[in-house]
């Protein structure tokens, strides 16, 4: 009578389990895939969240697609129960050397953007680690709590096919940030400007970004051959002159993003613009003690 007790109650333990890793595998695989997603859908933009994040420049881009890939793959496999327990693992992975390498550079990165989720800003503190933490917790649970996993080379097709994808969304990327036409008008300091006569700098920024106070800075410390710096806010336009001010920038204000978002496609600032006569010539997204100055100079843009 005693065993046969025991039979219903151990059941209810392995269904209790089983649901619980369910849950948190689907709850952690809808993170990373739209993680993941995020990343591919503008590589560029991923790069340069890289850059900041101190990965070197000439890796960046690697990183980024890795990234993106690594993630949605992750994410892919945690939804599908034969591929569960595998994808839990490269969860656990992941999350753990992220924490490491924040907390190695934490004295740097402190108080830095670290928006590896849209919609969801965060910046490294202690609340990155907590978040993180529950996050690993999660991956923990779908791990311990899934079937053995079978059918790799399945999984590695998946992989290929987000590999695939990975790369044209790419191409695209790269093809749509070349060759594009500003409009031919905008308003800057409450006046009409024409963006298609000789160069201009159109400089996206957000007042309150630490990265684009550094870059506005290097900016302004620089003497400029013949051009025009239209400063655009992309949020808070009340401390756009405040801004402006405590960087050096000389510029004038323009308070028309949407209209020059709809033709210079980016995610986050900081993000720059050199036209000239209203052509797009060189797109910066990347901002660090020699970029994108060291561009610019090749171009002749400044002395």
């Amino acid at each position: 009578m005693a065993q046969g007790s025991a039979v219903p109650a151990a059941h209810g333990a392995e269904g209790w389990r089983h649901w619980a890793g369910t849950a948190s595998a689907v709850l952690l695989a809808l993170l990373f895939i739209v993680a993941g997603i995020w990343k591919l859908s503008d590589p560029l933009a991923t790069q340069a969240r890289m850059v900041q994040a101190l990965i070197p420049q000439s890796l960046s881009l690697l990183v980024a697609l890795a990234a993106g890939i690594i993630e949605t793959w992750a994410g892919v496999m945690l939804l599908v129960p034969r591929w569960r327990k595998w994808g839990a693992w490269l969860c656990v992975v992941m999350l753990a050397a992220f924490m490491i390498y924040f907390a190695v550079f934490y004295n740097r990165l402190q108080g830095a953007d670290c928006s590896c989720f849209p919609w969801l800003k965060r910046v490294v503190g202690p609340g990155f680690f907590i978040s993180d933490a529950a996050m690993l917790a999660l991956a923990g649970l779908a791990a311990a709590w899934s079937t053995r996993s079978e059918s790799g080379r399945h999984a590695l097709i998946a992989l290929a096919v987000i590999t695939v994808s990975a790369g044209v969304l790419y191409g695209v990327t790269t093809f749509r940030h070349t060759g594009v036409s500003a409009p031919a008008e905008i308003t800057v300091d409450s006046k009409p400007f024409p963006l298609r006569q000789g160069r201009v700098l159109v400089y996206f920024f957000d007042p309150e970004c630490m990265h684009c106070f550094a870059a506005a800075k290097s900016f302004g410390a620089q003497q400029w051959n013949d051009v025009k710096i239209v400063a655009v806010p992309t949020v808070n336009p009340q401390f756009a002159v405040n801004f402006l001010g405590d960087t050096g920038l000389r510029a004038g204000v323009s308070f028309d993003q949407k209209l020059l978002r709809e033709k210079f496609k980016f995610t986050d600032p900081p993000y720059a613009v050199a036209l000239e006569n209203g052509r797009q010539l060189q797109a910066f997204a990347f901002f660090d003690e020699k970029e994108p100055v060291a561009t610019l100079k090749s171009l002749g843009w400044v002395r």
